[in-house]
């Protein structure tokens, strides 16, 4: 699994490598980290800076890639690569996926872990310093709220080398297909841009999207108010704020920004636990969370799934994993379709009172 992530990164091979502060080149310094289990414990190793010229040639020739390899590219051509080779062959969908708060990069990789399991995806986490900087209760939350907002950069720079990569891997796709259209059909126009179509529906099947959980669309929101922002492009599949630790109050404003493939969709659960506590936090800031607030649900791209009554949700705030979607095989199936990119409203209920969709 490859992790990005804008916090401290030393030479350490296990978990210790990341530090619980931002880079010291600043919180828009990104890193890639690969990193694998090892029993119960996790073996991490940085991703090479600048690639070889040996590894250039390769990465050229496999993807047919243009690139000028007299010029230095670096670790994030590979990973991109990989991914996307792996999702190819594997028949896989990629979900980056933003942690919230208090959570160290253990945590992260738990949840990412289960999610691939759960889902059948290829999962990339963003970790940022979302533990507080050390300290806890109150002071931890408000950390990592700077922390979130510092870190809204380094998102956009993720999303914005997502898209770059994508559409260099997917026109080196296009390029192919179009060539064999043309050479098998070159006196048949229509045959030829028929061929096209249905080698290009077959070729670029990958799928990507994005999975902001908690305090996790709090930096994503920030990332609408950075210079020449990435994420209101179209970049993504579907685009999933589950449990928001955002606003609800005016979350038109930056959610009716975005735009994707398919859908953007907002899971809320009005008994939120950690929502509930978070609105109880002082700060004039804390009003009603767009992730536990079923009104004002107002924003014309976007659809709404409330979860609040259904089976086994309660009072969960990470309802996307665990016994929740292990015991409610409905809400398993509306993760499984947001996370691969698919429509995930047919089969439920629309509420016209308040604008959302339940089991």
């Amino acid at each position: 699994m490859y992790i990005i992530t804008n916090r401290t990164l030393s030479n350490h091979k296990t978990l210790k490598a990341f530090g619980k502060t931002p880079n010291k080149k600043g919180p828009n310094e990104l890193r890639m980290v690969k990193v694998a289990k090892s029993g119960r414990s996790w073996k991490v190793a940085a991703v090479r800076n600048e690639l070889s010229m040996a590894s250039k040639k390769a990465l050229k020739k496999k993807y047919k890639l243009k690139i000028d390899i007299n010029q230095p590219w670096y670790g994030s051509l590979q990973v991109a690569c990989d991914l996307y080779g792996q999702a190819h062959d594997e028949g896989k969908s990629i979900l980056f996926f933003v942690h919230g708060y208090n959570n160290d990069v253990g945590d992260a990789l738990k949840a990412a872990t289960e999610i691939e399991a759960l889902y059948n995806v290829i999962v990339v986490p963003f970790t940022w310093p979302a533990n507080g900087g050390g300290v806890s209760g109150l002071a931890s939350y408000l950390s990592d709220k700077s922390d979130a907002r510092a870190s809204a950069d380094a998102l956009n720079r993720i999303v914005s080398k997502i898209q770059y990569f994508h559409l260099m891997l997917s026109n080196s796709h296009k390029e192919r297909c179009q060539k064999i259209a043309k050479k098998k059909h070159h006196d048949n126009p229509h045959a030829e841009a028929s061929l096209f179509s249905n080698l290009m529906g077959e070729e670029c099947q990958v799928k990507i999207s994005l999975l902001c959980h908690s305090m996790g669309n709090y930096v994503f929101k920030h990332t609408l108010s950075t210079h020449e922002n990435s994420t209101s492009k179209l970049v993504f599949d579907n685009i999933c704020l589950v449990a928001a630790d955002a606003n609800n109050k005016d979350h038109i404003d930056w959610v009716g920004q975005l735009d994707t493939r398919k859908r953007v969709y907002v899971v809320i659960n009005e008994n939120d636990s950690a929502l509930k506590a978070s609105r109880i936090k002082p700060g004039e800031e804390q009003k009603a969370r767009l992730g536990h607030y079923t009104r004002k649900l107002n924003s014309p791209n976007t659809h709404y799934i409330d979860l609040t009554d259904a089976e086994h949700v309660g009072s969960e705030h990470t309802y996307f994993k665990g016994d929740t979607v292990k015991k409610n095989p409905q809400i398993h199936t509306i993760f499984n379709n947001i996370f691969n990119g698919e429509a995930a409203e047919q089969n439920l209920k629309y509420h016209g009172d308040n604008n959302s969709y339940k089991p």
